[in-house]
């Protein structure tokens, strides 16, 4: 994996979620895809001692206990992420009240608290929600790395186009793990 592990924290993106909105079947499709992928970031973060950081939406729970965030999104569909995904007792959990990772969230006291300046980030959805991350994260000088294989979309044309915004406009790192 072709990851610098200076400096850095790895980020999943609405990961515990309950696909249950308009193009949640296809967002869920598509996060299946990246499931892999996904589980192996995850397992590299842990075996380089990298904080693993989850943010995540709160469907009106308003409790950073990511213990009834998993328990209301688990259902029959999103079972398998959920499973393969759910924050471990050491992993950090956030919940965010809009698309950033960063707005109106401790990210940035915890990232600054743990000295890390790289961020590998990953999750769903792309065009949405790691965009708006990753744009804030350029803003406050970040150096970004978003794997194209840990990162889904709803359409594959909006995830696309996000990925070329975050290399051309934010210097991310996008090539795959």
């Amino acid at each position: 994996m072709n990851i610098s592990m200076e400096n850095s924290a790895v980020l999943f993106i609405d990961l515990i979620n309950d696909f249950k909105f308009e193009g949640g079947e296809r967002l869920l499709h598509h996060t299946k895809e990246i499931l892999p992928n996904l589980k192996r970031l995850k397992s590299f973060a842990k075996e380089n001692n990298l904080p693993v950081i989850y943010i995540n939406d709160h469907y009106n729970l308003w409790q950073a206990d990511f213990h009834k965030v998993v328990e209301y999104c688990r259902n029959d569909a999103s079972r398998e992420v959920i499973d393969a995904m759910k924050p471990a007792p050491d992993d950090y959990f956030f919940i965010k009240p809009k698309h950033s990772a960063f707005f109106q969230t401790p990210l940035q006291s915890l990232l600054t608290h743990l000295k890390k300046t790289n961020l590998i980030m990953s999750g769903i959805a792309g065009d949405i929600c790691i965009l708006f991350s990753a744009k804030d994260a350029y803003m406050y000088e970040y150096s970004l790395h978003v794997p194209e294989n840990c990162m889904a979309s709803n359409e594959k044309q909006g995830n696309e186009y996000a990925l070329y915004l975050m290399r051309t406009v934010m210097d991310a790192n996008t090539e795959p793990i």
